[in-house]
């Protein structure tokens, strides 16, 4: 890694990306206020009418497919067309693509559009890399494990960073490759907070010149505050307000003193 998570959190926060977040209904409130607790600036910005102008002037594109639709999909990739015009990052985020055949067929379209990084759980990945899935709609049932091999496949074809999330966060980009610990068992409890990361993913790209220490910082941000909250919460329902407060109150420096970030090269399985 040239830019350590703590770096990319201090440019972050310096000059504040705008991060245009096409979203599902059920996450875009608690994906605006991560974004902004992290130092960055969201905007919901979906409608075909108007997703491909905005792109040029947003740092990065983030998708989630989360609530499908066709007019969704036709907002998407008008603001991907926007986004590499301008050669802006976009992140995708394939939720449930292992669910439906129609989902099957929107998550390939969108991965033959090159997105700069692919964010999901790892039954997602495993079906992206057209591996059999435990998933259950939108919950991923197998183990980050499992998926690493996927991940690395569809990174090399793909020409896309790979952030696996779970227990235990998979990165790589077909040739490196980290697991990074933290974060907190009640981080699966509280909706929406995978959607969340894929658009801080979207923020730490928007100020990296390296998509792979993006997605690395992005989910290091994610796991210290996510370890931190975890300390004060009573439960999933304190768990939330907890973890907007520690997405802010981490520092560059404590970030890089938090995260626990070990090369896969370097890690026994």
């Amino acid at each position: 890694m040239t830019e350590t998570p703590g770096t990319l959190l201090a440019a972050l926060r310096a000059e504040p990306p705008l991060v245009q977040c096409l979203t599902n209904y059920v996450a875009m409130n608690i994906a605006a206020n991560v974004v902004l607790a992290a130092g960055a600036s969201p905007a919901m910005v979906a409608d075909v009418e108007e997703a491909e102008e905005f792109a040029g002037i947003a740092g990065a594109v983030t998708v989630n497919i989360g609530t499908l639709s066709p007019p969704f999909i036709a907002g998407a990739k008008a603001a991907i067309a926007g986004a590499s015009a301008a050669g802006h990052p976009w992140v995708f985020d394939p939720v449930a693509c292992q669910a439906t055949s129609y989902r099957r067929r929107v998550a390939a379209d969108l991965v033959a559009l090159k997105p700069t990084i692919i964010r999901g759980n790892a039954s997602e990945i495993l079906s992206l890399a057209g591996e059999a899935s435990s998933g259950q709609g939108v919950d991923g049932r197998d183990p980050v494990a499992v998926a690493e091999d996927g991940a690395r496949r569809l990174a090399e074809e793909s020409g896309s960073v790979v952030a696996v999330t779970g227990e235990t966060d998979f990165v790589t980009d077909g040739a490196r490759a980290v697991r990074i610990e933290g974060g907190s068992p009640l981080m699966p409890m509280n909706t929406a907070l995978g959607c969340s990361l894929t658009c801080l993913c979207g923020a730490y790209a928007a100020v990296s010149s390296d998509p792979f220490d993006a997605a690395v910082g992005a989910l290091a941000h994610f796991a210290a505050a996510g370890a931190r909250a975890h300390e004060k919460a009573e439960g999933a329902g304190t768990f939330a307000p907890h973890f907007l407060d520690a997405l802010q109150a981490v520092t560059p420096e404590a970030l890089d003193a938090e995260a626990v970030i070990h090369n896969v090269a370097e890690v026994t399985s």
